[in-house]
């Protein structure tokens, strides 16, 4: 079990604080929400998590096989929807560092996909997941 626990700040600024390692994320509402957008947004830490999750669960795979993901990059763009306002949209795109034998990348692709934030989103929540080797 990990705590996180968020405080509110005023003017939609938020502190959260990592039980286990102490570190701290700041929050704040994006402009179009009536905050200032000086930081992440809840949702954009959505979009984040999402990326990093990915890259995370494929580098454990890569590193057990010997394979080096350094360099990796998962690109995501968080779209808004109304009516409710929620994430409607979380498309990914992960570009890998050259090298990637052929027949090892559906090995990452598939892992990419079973990331445990992936899994966790909302069936609602369009989070499509492409790949881009530059080589």
């Amino acid at each position: 079990m990990v705590v996180v626990t968020a405080t509110y700040q005023g003017e939609k600024h938020c502190e959260v604080h990592h039980g286990p390692s102490g570190s701290l994320i700041e929050t704040d509402a994006p402009v179009d929400n009536n905050g200032r957008g000086e930081r992440f947004s809840p949702t954009d830490l959505v979009a984040s998590a999402l990326g990093t999750c990915a890259l995370t669960v494929m580098s454990i795979v890569a590193e057990r096989d010997g394979v080096s993901l350094v360099g990796a990059t998962a690109k995501v763009e968080k779209h808004m929807v109304q009516n409710p306002r929620r994430i409607g949209r979380l498309p990914v795109v992960i570009t890998m560092p050259t090298g990637i034998p052929h027949d090892y990348r559906q090995k990452l692709e598939n892992t990419a996909h079973t990331c445990p934030v992936h899994k966790s989103l909302s069936a609602e929540i369009d989070s499509p997941i492409s790949f881009v080797y530059p080589d």
